[in-house]
């Protein structure tokens, strides 16, 4: 259950960044929302585990801030891969990373009480 309100934390995550933030687009409607929140879910299910591990020593360094560059390092990849997402500039990466960071933090937040 945890998993599937995760998926959809993201697809929320990405509506709520396109209202807020200028220069963040996503196109084809629900199912664009759909599709780039299940990618990106299942990238920070599978992906991102590796990607801590292996900078492990950047985490160290940055007392844990280098989670926001792999955040927008996922971001990036699946704004890439399925070309639902149009991201104009940095600020706009950085600021919808924020959002979706904050989403998941609640949305764990939730699954731990379901």
């Amino acid at each position: 259950m945890s998993i599937i309100i995760g998926l959809l934390s993201n697809s929320i995550g990405l509506w709520i960044a396109q209202y807020y933030v200028a220069g963040f687009v996503v196109v084809g409607g629900l199912k664009g929302y759909l599709i780039a929140g299940i990618l990106l879910g299942l990238l920070n299910l599978i992906v991102r585990p590796l990607l801590k591990l292996v900078s492990l020593p950047l985490m160290i360094l940055t007392l844990g801030l280098f989670n926001i560059i792999i955040n927008i390092v996922l971001l990036w990849i699946v704004a890439k891969a399925t070309g639902y997402l149009i991201i104009q500039s940095w600020e706009a990466l950085i600021l919808t990373t924020l959002i979706l960071a904050a989403m998941n933090f609640i949305s764990h937040l939730f699954s731990k009480g379901i």
